[in-house]
């Protein structure tokens, strides 16, 4: 098996490991399912970005359905076992379990898959194009946010990189002094400058490293084309701009750097951080910089302790 199985895949496997009538705990009850699943090791260990592992979201979000259709039940907090209906079901169908069949047994005031669409008015999907981000029964809830998430963050990415791309050299080293300040550099008062743009020896900015400004961030910033490559002897030229002024500096693009550029960064004395286009626009997301929370989502589940 290559692929983890979907949620829907793991309804039976809920259904069988409980159909010796056991109560189990959730944890032994998930820890069930991946081995009659047969799951290797790298598909256990396989994650979400948020870190929680893809195949023990995927049996969460089966046993959480089941006991919605009350296929199976919560004697306790955190304690299941199969009902009357899950039994049915196992016998009923032979093979693969699907959302659809448990639709069947959906309470009458509990249609989750009708969905608003962009007008806030309902839409059955139920025969909607296989594929589609609100029929993608590949992905359980959480997966569909979180990949919605990755989506957003990366249209942001590349308009960021536009933008900065098109504007002034000047507003360029404001971001990036900007950034860092964001980030906690600047010491007790946030200090950043931006030097001259005339004769300013290879270096765009200072910033305070600690609290007291006893020790300072030399910033090289360059703003390139997205397919434009900062090469070594611009690497070179920065780090003879830092000499008997700091150990070691930042240099960031809006492009890429040369493999030439990257080698010489790690073999130098001096410590040199590079950071290219795509990972700036990631740490401007991540910050807040040049961008704005337009809406904030929460996403609640049942406090089992407190029913308990």
């Amino acid at each position: 098996m290559n692929n983890i199985p979907t949620w829907e895949q793991f309804i039976r496997f809920v259904l069988q490991c409980l159909s010796k009538g056991d109560t189990l705990q959730v944890h032994e009850l998930k820890d069930q399912v991946a081995n009659i699943v047969g799951l290797t090791e790298e598909q256990r260990l396989k994650t979400l970005p948020s870190g929680q592992p893809v195949a023990e979201n995927r049996i969460a979000w089966a046993i959480s359905y089941l006991n919605r259709v009350d296929a199976i039940e919560r004697p306790q907090r955190g304690q299941y076992r199969i009902t009357p209906i899950g039994r049915d079901l196992l016998a009923r169908y032979p093979g693969e379990i699907t959302e659809k069949d448990l639709r069947q047994l959906a309470k009458p005031d509990d249609q989750w898959w009708v969905r608003k669409n962009s007008t806030g008015t309902l839409k059955d999907t139920s025969s909607s194009t296989v594929g589609q981000l609100d029929t993608d029964t590949t992905l359980d809830p959480n997966e569909q946010v979180e990949e919605g998430m990755d989506r957003i963050n990366s249209e942001v990415s590349a308009e960021l990189l536009s933008l900065m791309q098109g504007g002034e050299p000047a507003f360029f080293e404001q971001i990036v002094v900007d950034l860092l300040l964001a980030m906690g550099y600047g010491g007790a008062h946030g200090r950043g400058t931006v030097t001259q743009l005339t004769n300013d020896g290879g270096i765009d900015g200072i910033i305070d490293q600690d609290a007291l400004g006893l020790n300072k961030i030399y910033v090289q910033a360059k703003r390139y084309g997205p397919q434009t490559s900062v090469r070594r002897p611009e690497v070179q030229s920065f780090v003879g701009a830092l000499s008997g002024k700091a150990d070691g500096g930042l240099f960031i693009t809006t492009g890429v750097f040369s493999q030439g550029a990257t080698d010489y960064a790690r073999d130098v004395p001096s410590r040199i951080i590079l950071i290219d286009g795509q990972q700036l626009a990631q740490l401007m997301i991540k910050y807040g910089v040049g961008v704005e929370t337009k809406k904030t989502l929460k996403i609640v589940r049942i406090d089992e302790d407190y029913f308990a």
